[in-house]
């Protein structure tokens, strides 16, 4: 045992009463990549923040190079020698790229001053190892979902912990930014530390992973060396039954233009864009982090305004200056970063679903409560939302679950053209199949 770095222990975990984690057990080597694979909602992320000091136990040993541990806090784990990359983002806004990679670390003048100057090298230091050229003095609110896992990843990095957990680590990075960080994970390997792989993207998984281990509805389904699984079999077992094809596809393009857009320029970020979308048609956005994919879409929906061209929807010359104008006219719009602009995570699940169609229940004034809770649960039902109740604050949910209730809010709203930016972000592989299910219906 003596190449074991970290065991997990028939660890149990219940949230009102509602078993999260059941018995699970796992063990981590040293200098190995250990990828976890489930559903969302299957544990992986519970367990994780039991490791992180973030949620406590009901049940169950965890040691740390053969030794007892329990922490209470994020601050001992860190101490200890275990860092994350968490699926759901949380930087300081305000703060640049260098102070939020070093908060509560940054280098002191005299004790008591910060060190701007040694504080933005060593930020620039990491980011030279990822080879990301970004200025480590600008403030976070300025960078894309893209950027800010870049610089989450480079938090983690700088702890130069032993074990390193990464949660979704690639869910909003391109192929080339991926790549990078395989080439960090093996220098993190190489240097006899260890790596806790979380990812949907099973290509990723067999690419990187040394060995995995499955959770479903919060238990152990097998674990092993990557050599022992092939993809249909992992599937298989972190969605309990065979996957009849990931990729759903039965829709089929009809003649009438439903969208054209021509001459759509906005400075500095996409020029002269011209495309149509037929009625019942799919169609795909493609570039590289930062090609103007995104930027397109809002102005597309109105977040921001474009400078020039023209939108046309069934033919009717549209203008659209703000959000409210592109919901009127038929648009709705999942975003890339459903924690930043796609949910009210302080409200409950059920007022995340109607938040955007209230008029559909509304009568005389007063909502019929009702009419809103059979189409919430109807919701719910069709995306298969795992939820205790609607009353359940969204906050509170998987990633993908959260993705799903983006889905229902919007779908509600009867759209005509449905934007979608990364819909499937963070989402395991048996609800993508669900999405594209609903995408082609």
């Amino acid at each position: 045992m003596d190449d074991v770095f970290l065991k997990v222990h028939e660890v149990s975990k219940n949230f009102i009463g509602v078993p999260a984690l059941k018995k699970v057990s796992f063990t981590l080597k040293k200098g190995s990549v250990h990828a976890l694979c489930g559903e969302n909602g299957a544990g992986k992320s519970t367990l994780m923040n039991i490791l992180m000091g973030t949620l406590p136990r009901d049940g169950g040993e965890i040691f740390l190079r053969g030794r007892p541990i329990h922490f209470t806090s994020p601050r001992q784990a860190l101490a200890a020698g275990i860092s994350i990359i968490e699926q759901e983002l949380s930087p300081v806004p305000e703060m640049s790229i260098a102070e939020n990679i070093f908060l509560g670390r940054e280098p002191k003048k005299l004790g008591v001053f910060i060190d701007y100057g040694t504080l933005n090298n060593r930020a620039k230091n990491i980011l030279n190892q990822m080879d990301v050229n970004i200025d480590p003095r600008i403030k976070m609110k300025r960078l894309k979902i893209a950027q800010i896992q870049l610089i989450e990843i480079a938090k983690a990095l700088s702890y130069d912990s032993d074990i390193i957990i990464m949660d979704e680590p690639t869910s909003a990075l391109g192929e080339k930014e991926v790549d990078k960080l395989f080439e960090v994970i093996q220098k993190i390997k190489d240097r006899g530390k260890s790596v806790i792989y979380i990812s949907h993207r099973i290509q990723e998984v067999f690419a990187i992973a040394d060995e995995i281990t499955v959770f479903r509805d919060g238990r152990r389904i097998n674990s092993g060396k990557k050599s022992e699984f092939d993809r249909k079999q992992l599937i298989s077992m972190m969605i309990g039954r065979e996957l009849e094809g990931e990729y759903v596809k039965e829709n089929t393009p009809q003649k009438e233009i439903a969208l054209e857009v021509s001459h759509l320029s906005r400075k500095k970020e996409f020029q002269n864009i011209d495309f149509t979308v037929k009625k019942g048609e799919i169609v795909g956005v493609f570039g590289l982090m930062g090609s103007g994919r995104s930027e397109l879409l809002d102005s597309l929906f109105g977040v921001t305004k474009y400078l020039q061209g023209n939108i046309c929807l069934y033919g009717k010359p549209i203008n659209i200056k703000k959000t409210k104008d592109a919901v009127l006219a038929g648009f709705a719009y999942i975003t890339e970063d459903r924690k930043k602009s796609g949910l009210v995570l302080n409200q409950s699940v059920g007022d995340n679903i109607t938040i955007s169609s209230l008029k559909e229940f509304t009568e005389f004034g007063f909502i019929n409560s009702k009419k809103e809770k059979k189409a919430v649960s109807e919701v719910i039902d069709e995306f298969k939302i795992k939820t205790f109740s609607t009353k359940q604050l969204v906050k509170t949910l998987s990633g993908g679950n959260q993705q799903k209730v983006v889905f229902g809010r919007w779908i509600l709203t009867k759209p005509k053209i449905l934007l979608l930016d990364e819909p499937t972000r963070g989402i395991d592989v048996g609800a993508k199949r669900e999405i594209y299910k609903f995408m082609s219906r």
